[in-house]
Order: C-alpha cells, then sequence, then structure tokens
C-alpha cells in the first residue's frame, strides 16, 4: 500500500518539487519592471508556451498568471501541480477543493490500512 502511494506521488512530482517552490516573487524587481514582465507572461501564455509564463509570474509573484498556470494544469488533469500554483497565487477557493479531495484520499487510503 505505502509502496504504491510513494509510486504515486514520485509520479506526480513536477519538476520545481512537490508542492512549492517559492513563496516570495523577486524582490529586486520594480512595479514598473514587473508589470513589464507580466505583460510579457501575459503574450507569453496566451501563445501557448506556458512554461516559460510560469516562470516569469513565479518570479514577480502575479497571482492571476499563477492561477491561469493552475487552471492549465488542471485542464490537463495534474491537480497537484494545480494545487501548487493555486497555492502560490494564494487562490484559496480553487486550492481548497483540491486539498480536500486529496484530504479524502489520504484518509481512504489510511482507513484501507485498518
Amino acid at each position: 500500500m505505502y509502496d504504491d502511494l510513494k509510486k504515486l506521488i514520485e509520479e506526480k512530482k513536477t519538476v520545481d518539487g512537490f508542492i512549492k517552490v517559492t513563496e516570495s516573487p523577486t524582490k529586486t524587481l520594480t512595479s514598473e519592471q514587473k508589470a513589464i514582465l507580466n505583460r510579457k507572461g501575459n503574450v507569453l501564455f496566451n501563445s501557448g508556451d506556458v512554461n516559460t509564463a510560469r516562470r516569469i509570474w513565479l518570479a514577480t509573484g502575479y497571482s492571476d498568471g499563477l492561477t491561469r498556470v493552475g487552471d492549465s494544469f488542471l485542464k490537463s488533469g495534474d491537480e497537484l501541480s494545480a494545487l501548487k500554483y493555486y497555492w502560490l497565487a494564494h487562490n484559496k477557493n480553487k486550492a481548497m477543493p483540491l486539498i480536500e479531495k486529496t484530504a479524502n484520499m489520504l484518509s481512504s487510503l489510511l482507513s484501507e490500512e485498518d
């Protein structure tokens, strides 16, 4: 049972880690620089380059962009990555259902052990 859970976690692990990359955006960017980068991220995201947009928005802390990245992961079925970006965006409305689903799954797995 634990081996199956460990395998599932390893399969869902992302390049940047399991859940969290950074809580804080880069502090050395000015508001103007962040705005320019966020606009660039929007252009990249809309053209399909989600990965580069994701990296920009992680650096700037752009919560709307991070939420959009989470939405794209959720649409592709990667709920753990979606949760990561909703969490980083401080979007509790989108994160909580995934947290509850994960908690229910873990509770179910643990009750099967007993």
